[in-house]
This record gives C-alpha cells, sequence and structure tokens, in this order.
C-alpha cells in the first residue's frame, strides 16, 4: 500500500496465490487418490475405487478451508500501516 497498491488488489493478489497453490494441490491430491484406488482396489468391499461423488465433496471441501485460510493473511495485510512496513524493512 505503501507503493500505490489498494487493500483490494492486495486482498486479491494474496488470495490468487493461494487459490494457484489450492488449484494444483487438489489436482495433484485427485490424481493420487485415483491411483491408489486402483492399487488398492482388492482391498475395497463394497466400495468403488473411484467414487465420483466422493471426491468432489471432499476437493470442494478441502478448497474452501484452504480458500478460507488464504483469507486470513489476506486480510491482515490490508491492515498493515504502510509506514511501519517499510520502517519495519
Amino acid at each position: 500500500m505503501a507503493l500505490g497498491a489498494t487493500p483490494v488488489g492486495i486482498r486479491r493478489r494474496v488470495l490468487a496465490e493461494g487459490a494457484r497453490l489450492v488449484g494444483v494441490a487438489v489436482v495433484v491430491g485427485l490424481v493420487g487418490a485415483a491411483f491408489s484406488g486402483r492399487f488398492l482396489e482388492g482391498f475395497l468391499y463394497g466400495v468403488e475405487p473411484i467414487d465420483l461423488p466422493t471426491y468432489a465433496a471432499v476437493a470442494g471441501l478441502l478448497t474452501v478451508v484452504a480458500l478460507l485460510a488464504c483469507w486470513v493473511p489476506a486480510s491482515r495485510a490490508t491492515r498493515v500501516d504502510p509506514a511501519k512496513a517499510l520502517r519495519g524493512e
């Protein structure tokens, strides 16, 4: 903000970076779960190795929780006094 950024811009940038990381993690996790489900298919009784509704629900829940976790530092970053932040550097 000391260099001209708006609070909305800072919040958007922090959330965008967090969303990018969350997206990559969800994709890697879904691929890993699909492969391990196929690998462990012999141990699963009465359960499909790839259950799309369960995968979607878990991925959605984890995405929401991770984005809420990104919101806290994003909102704190908008409340920092620019003069104090520059003096601290």
